[in-house]
């Protein structure tokens, strides 16, 4: 028994001494595309949901406008206490003397409601006629507001987009200082390894390995902020894709430009097609041009059928039902030049808002030719910086296979290596204006 309690603790003993097993794949973040990012935020971003909130509402305003069509109803009651009776008088043949008949009445009577409960009801039932020309301009205008709303939804979609990208390429920024981070790091401490043995074999002094350490503990340092950099921005991109603030992810750079990015007339077309701003001084137009019409519908009268039902309770003598059917008609004719004023404001709104529609797609194409030729320098410096970060890792490597052969000063080979921070921060600066020229052209282009 003892033998076998030995031969357990033995087979434990080698089962904790086997190297560890190596770590799954599937625990590095997963990878989020840009396109990813931007279709989460337009399904999931808490503002933009409260802005298209407006369009429901300007959606339920045209339903109301539209009820105007039918026919309204109206009922009116009055219950009440007479405080004193209702008396009067008919004189004798008030109503006429007729042959055979005599006088009607015959005699003086008196007629009185004595003081108790009664009522009056009074009912009407109007259908618009020629009026509904004017409540269908006024349904017009209402559906105008709905495609103004919709603009200004778009226009809030462009903001959120833009915030997107701006979080998602700052992710990818401070994801590329890290990695830059983690290589100059293990290029310090390739150096650390050797500037140790030439200190022992007195090739250099020690104070020169510790400069290099105390570069190394730099750039852990720098490593350190960078990775809890990293980690804000990660929060602020998921808060902006309205996902759990700690969710992990990995962002990928991307360089590439779309067709539309290339070519000039077709980003001046697409944008005159669908820039919201241009949308809206388009809508702008059509407003002011259904307000001048509702201006001019003033000289016209209100002309309706209409049911009128009447009924007193608890008075004596008055019929207790009275109904009529007619035409209502209700119109201003004299208005000391008032109305011909208020057209030819409208008028002059009209022609306003056509000028600042001309001026609009002006505007809009002046700027997004400024976006187009910063976008293509921007890519081309991202491609420069490129090249000349490329340049300076091999140098450094090759200095510093030379500063391990001794035929290079350690000095040589820290002037390479700031030369190659140097040359990483360039790039970071270049790869961050593409970007951000890239966001503001597609805000210029204000395409879905």
């Amino acid at each position: 028994m003892v033998v076998g309690i030995l031969l357990l603790v033995c087979s434990m003993m080698a089962a904790s001494a086997s190297p560890p097993a190596a770590q799954d794949d599937s625990d590095e973040p997963e990878l989020l595309t840009i396109d990813q990012a931007v279709k989460f935020a337009l399904a999931n971003n808490r503002d933009l949901k409260i802005v298209s909130l407006n369009v429901d509402i300007s959606k339920d305003k045209v339903k109301q406008a539209k009820t105007k069509r039918y026919p309204a109803l109206n009922t009116y009651a009055f219950g009440s206490q007479l405080l004193s009776t209702i008396a009067f008088q008919v004189p004798a043949g008030e109503f006429g003397t007729y042959p055979g008949i005599g006088p009607i009445p015959a005699h003086t009577t008196d007629i009185s409601t004595p003081a108790q409960p009664n009522a009056y009801i009074f009912g009407t039932i109007s259908q618009p006629l020629l009026t509904l020309y004017k409540i269908n301009l006024h349904v017009h205008g209402e559906e105008l507001s709905v495609q103004q709303s919709v603009q200004e939804l778009r226009e809030q979609r462009d903001t959120v987009v833009d915030n997107v990208r701006e979080a998602y390429y700052s992710v990818v920024e401070i994801q590329n200082v890290i990695e830059a981070k983690k290589a100059s790091i293990k290029q310090y401490e390739e150096l650390d390894r050797i500037s140790q043995e030439w200190v022992q074999e007195k090739v250099i002094l020690e104070s020169e390995l510790l400069e290099v350490r105390a570069k190394l503990a730099d750039e852990r340092l720098q490593l350190l902020q960078a990775q809890d950099k990293l980690a804000t921005a990660k929060e602020t991109l998921n808060n902006l894709l309205g996902r759990d603030l700690n969710l992990d992810f990995r962002a990928e750079e991307d360089k590439e430009l779309s067709p539309v990015e290339q070519d000039l007339k077709a980003a001046q077309a697409t944008a005159l097609a669908q820039n919201p701003k241009i949308k809206e001084a388009e809508i702008k137009i059509q407003q002011a041009d259904t307000v001048k019409r509702l201006a001019k519908s003033e000289y016209m009268p209100d002309v309706g059928a209409s049911f009128h039902y009447l009924s007193p309770f608890g008075i004596n003598f008055v019929p207790t039902n009275i109904a009529a059917v007619g035409i209502e008609i209700s119109w201003e004719p004299f208005d000391w030049g008032r109305r011909r004023d208020v057209v030819n404001e409208k008028t002059t709104q009209v022609e306003q808002s056509k000028l600042n529609l001309d001026q609009t797609k002006a505007n809009v194409l002046v700027n997004l030719d400024k976006e187009f030729r910063a976008l293509q320098e921007a890519r081309m410096a991202v491609d420069v910086a490129a090249a000349q970060q490329d340049a300076t890792r091999v140098k450094l490597s090759e200095v510093t296979e030379k500063y391990g052969q001794k035929t290079v000063l350690l000095r040589d080979v820290l002037q390479q290596q700031a030369a190659v921070e140097k040359a990483n921060a360039d790039y970071n600066e270049a790869i961050a204006s593409f970007w951000t020229a890239k966001a503001n052209f597609e805000k210029a282009l204000g395409a879905d």
